[in-house]
């Protein structure tokens, strides 16, 4: 068992409808000191990968992404779910589907921090149905950038979006992947990895 998938036993919460609950260390509440050291295991898991730029989407994502890009040595582009007063110029545009929140938005990226000359490393919290990386990959494509790799800190194996990523040709580097969870017994299984 890596150092996640133990603090994911240790602090995680299973709830109904294939809910897993990490806001006591990875998305509400953050424990600085593991997000440190899976921006290292990602540094680690594409070492000699050109990035040029660390992507994500808002919000949980950015504190995942944050400590990748610093071991990098690259800038943060995150995607944000609104147009603000403060976005001027032309945008990428991708729809995504969030399974937690169980609705659809425009996520959107400045054309000014993103470009063909980028070499992308696309990171995020959570991997179920694998929307939210479709649409970050999708903005990287209408860029011209080049997808160097994906990172998930927790995939849900038995959702597609790992399949279907995978099945694209992308490496998409998932630090746990829980093949199963009991919200009764609040039981995780995961999936055995080589890393």
């Amino acid at each position: 068992m890596n150092f996640l998938e133990e603090r994911i036993v240790r602090d995680g919460i299973v709830k109904p409808g294939n809910v897993l609950k990490v806001d006591s260390f990875l998305n509400h509440q953050m424990d600085i000191a593991l997000l440190d050291e899976i921006g290292r295991e990602f540094k680690r898991r594409f070492q000699g990968k050109p990035v040029t730029k660390v992507l994500t989407i808002e919000s949980s994502g950015i504190a995942i992404a944050y400590p990748v890009a610093r071991e990098f040595g690259v800038p943060l582009v995150f995607a944000k779910k609104s147009k603000s007063i403060n976005i001027d110029g032309d945008m990428y545009v991708a729809e995504v589907e969030s399974f937690t929140h169980r609705n659809k938005n425009q996520v959107i990226v400045s054309k000014k921090f993103l470009t063909k000359e980028d070499h992308v490393l696309i990171i995020d919290d959570f991997l179920a149905n694998g929307c939210a990386l479709q649409g970050l990959i999708s903005i990287a494509d209408d860029a011209g950038a080049t997808v160097e790799g994906l990172g998930i800190a927790i995939e849900k194996g038995f959702q597609i979006g790992g399949k279907v990523i995978r099945n694209l040709g992308y490496q998409l580097e998932s630090l746990a992947i829980v093949d199963a969870m009991d919200a009764e017994t609040g039981a995780i299984t995961f999936r055995s990895q080589e890393n």
